[in-house]
């Protein structure tokens, strides 16, 4: 089979296991570059010690993070696991390390401030951010049917791993859903019209191909334009591209005054873990949340905390209280 083919073959293996096309496009993407650093030698004819020698090639020679070491590992996993089924053995494979960055974290009166610049959609989305603790990613790509008023929940689907999780949705939110959902059902009614409809998970599209006129799968946050489907081809409306709010962001934090603070749209999932820990929750708790697989990935919130676990006290705070009484 030549690259190609085998390239296409994978893609489409990819997507009828229901990968988002971010996942396809970053797996393809280190596939192809682990077969050219191997002079476009074929996967079969490499061995386990041929991928720890990429991976380590990426991380002295191009000087990559720890992450993306990581997702290039996932490609090779899928590649070795899933598709020739030649499952990789114990790679012996330790990441680069790198010393632990704490996040920027933003206090309530800061998310408040930068939410008073921005037009009633775009607080939306940063509130959903802040109070979901979701990515911008997964609020962008929230339909209709994600949406659950009774539970007080948000259902994030194929996210980051291809997993699927349920967070909390405010109260507060409720009202400005409601408004943002008639107006996203009212823009899928004159697509409908015309032939048109939200565009659909892959396998979705194929076995019920008007899906797109069921108001489930419209986009919270359409897109203002309609495009053809990068897989299909065919004529349909996107959701919101991740661009639009990122400059709103922009505008917003500057006219906050806010100074001092990187802030991006993660920076708002950031506040959220840390807000929930700060308040006492379980740290098992917001690791589900957020949909982190490993609890240390959650732990490096309670180092913005400044406390090792949260609701931990420091011994001169004890101290001066007993000297009070």
């Amino acid at each position: 089979m030549g690259k190609s083919a085998f390239l296409n073959d994978i893609r489409q293996t990819l997507r009828l296991a229901g990968y988002s096309l971010k996942t396809e496009k970053t797996y393809v993407y280190w596939i192809k570059f682990y077969i050219r650093y191997h002079r476009l030698k074929h996967p079969v004819e490499l061995s386990e010690n041929d991928v720890v020698s990429f991976l380590n090639y990426l991380a002295n020679k191009r000087h990559v993070t720890v992450n993306t070491q990581k997702t290039a590992l996932n490609a090779l996993a899928y590649l070795y696991n899933q598709y020739l089924k030649r499952p990789l053995g114990d790679l012996g494979f330790t990441y680069t390390q790198q010393g632990r960055r704490v996040p920027t974290v933003l206090n309530m009166e800061e998310v408040a401030a930068i939410l008073h610049h921005m037009d009633s959609r775009n607080q939306l989305i940063f509130s959903l951010l802040y109070g979901s603790g979701l990515r911008i990613s997964e609020c962008l790509r929230l339909r209709v049917k994600d949406i659950h008023f009774d539970r007080a929940s948000l259902a994030v689907c194929g996210s980051k791993g291809n997993k699927d999780r349920v967070t909390l949705l405010s109260r507060a939110l409720f009202e400005p859903l409601k408004v943002q959902i008639a107006k996203a059902l009212e823009i899928q009614e004159k697509d409908n019209k015309e032939g048109v409809g939200p565009s659909l998970p892959f396998a979705l599209g194929k076995k019920f191909p008007n899906a797109y006129r069921d108001a489930a799968w419209m986009f919270l946050f359409p897109s203002t334009s309609i495009c053809k489907h990068p897989v299909t081809g065919i004529l349909c409306r996107h959701h919101l591209h991740d661009s639009v709010p990122r400059k709103v962001l922009k505008v917003a934090v500057a006219r906050a005054g806010i100074k001092g603070k990187r802030v991006s749209c993660h920076t708002f999932r950031h506040s959220f873990a840390t807000q929930l820990l700060k308040s006492g929750q379980d740290i098992r708790t917001v690791q589900e949340l957020l949909g982190h697989s490993d609890v240390s990935t959650t732990q490096i919130y309670t180092h913005v905390l400044g406390e090792h676990f949260a609701g931990t006290s420091s011994p001169v705070d004890m101290l001066m209280s007993g000297m009070s009484n």
